[in-house]
């Protein structure tokens, strides 16, 4: 009995002894791997503020990368709407010059009716301005305006070189007549504002 006792009691001294010594073991292992609660805190702090850094950085690059993609994007958006204005501009160019040709091809025409009615104006003519004929002036004359042609208002204006050709001087027969135009030999005309013709004027000296 006494012997089963001393058995029984050196099996726990036995189970005691390995435990101690699993222990030690463990802490030696805990000791040399550096894994305690602290250690693995701070891994875990600079686990995520690396993970922070870099997400950081890539949002930077990725904003560097938008703010590129919109300065191209209003560059191409300028360039669009100043090529759009610039070929409508072209477009009205083209038209006018069109027209203009057309205008500046009939105002002899003009010229011819409007020396026909001044004969047919005079007491002394003998060739008269019948209605049928002035009907066609008229509606020459209308239809044209339509088409933006405007004659110029040239006698007892002051001469202006960008609006007349002074074609020759005469005496001016008052003080105030000098420097402006005294007559007009061939009218000007106007399209649209722009000067397609300039007046044959007489100037007072």
């Amino acid at each position: 009995m006494i012997k089963k006792i001393i058995d029984i009691m050196n099996k726990k001294n036995q189970d005691a002894e390995n435990t101690e010594m699993e222990e030690n073991v463990d802490e030696l292992v805990e000791s040399q791997d550096g894994d305690t609660a602290e250690d693995t805190d701070v891994k875990k702090d600079k686990n995520s503020k690396k993970k922070g850094d870099e997400i950081s950085v890539e949002l930077e690059e990725k904003n560097q990368e938008l703010g590129e993609l919109k300065d191209k994007y209003l560059r191409l958006q300028a360039e669009f709407d100043n090529f759009r204005k610039r070929t409508v501009k072209e477009k009205l160019e083209f038209m006018i010059t069109a027209a203009q040709d057309t205008v500046s091809a009939l105002l002899p025409v003009l010229d011819d009716f409007d020396r026909a009615r001044k004969n047919a104006e005079d007491e002394n003519s003998t060739e008269p301005f019948s209605e049928g004929v002035m009907l066609v002036y008229d509606k020459l004359h209308k239809t044209l305006e339509q088409k933006g042609l405007k004659a110029m208002e040239s006698t007892g204006a002051v001469f202006d070189p960008e609006l007349h050709e002074a074609i020759t001087e005469i005496p001016a027969p008052e003080e105030d007549m000098k420097g402006k135009v005294m007559d007009t030999v061939e009218k000007g005309y106007f399209l649209k504002e722009k000067i397609i013709r300039h007046a044959k004027v007489v100037v007072g000296k």
